[in-house]
């Protein structure tokens, strides 16, 4: 049972103070690895980058600044839900991402639906006795036929 779900957000990649410059970016759910989100960015005249990480720090990064190395999600603005940065961080080299609040806050219940946050393991174990199941009745049909 592998279901997802999709959406794509227009997000400000912001290159300097001076210079930004608006990105789409797919966001990806899948029941498959139920505690990650990812964000594909398609920026200009590169190939798309995808990055991967916990939806709950994405939950969390849009009310209060999470995260600690590679990836940071916060409210632009700590008095205010409009917009969500999201700093992603290689070595010394990192990207800054501004994005509307409301386009994540939708996604985001989307995967709640889908899997409640808190139940990814009763999923993971489901799907891995599934394909348990289904393995050994795919070698009990081979060994009979």
């Amino acid at each position: 049972m592998r279901e997802s779900v999709q959406a794509e957000v227009m997000m400000s990649f912001l290159v300097s103070e001076e210079l930004s410059f608006r990105i789409p970016v797919e966001l990806r759910y899948e029941t498959c690895d139920p505690y990650a989100v990812r964000l594909t960015f398609h920026l200009p005249g590169d190939a798309p980058v995808t990055w991967a990480f916990g939806r709950e720090l994405l939950i969390d990064g849009v009310g209060r600044p999470c995260g600690e190395g590679d990836v940071r999600v916060s409210p632009a603005d700590p008095e205010a839900l409009g917009d969500v940065l999201i700093r992603l961080q290689v070595g010394g080299d990192h990207a800054l991402f501004r994005s509307s609040s409301a386009p994540l806050i939708a996604f985001l219940d989307r995967t709640d639906k889908l899997v409640p946050l808190g139940q990814e393991g009763v999923l993971s174990d489901f799907d891995a006795s599934l394909d348990e199941a289904l393995d050994r009745i795919l070698a009990e049909e081979q060994s009979a036929g």
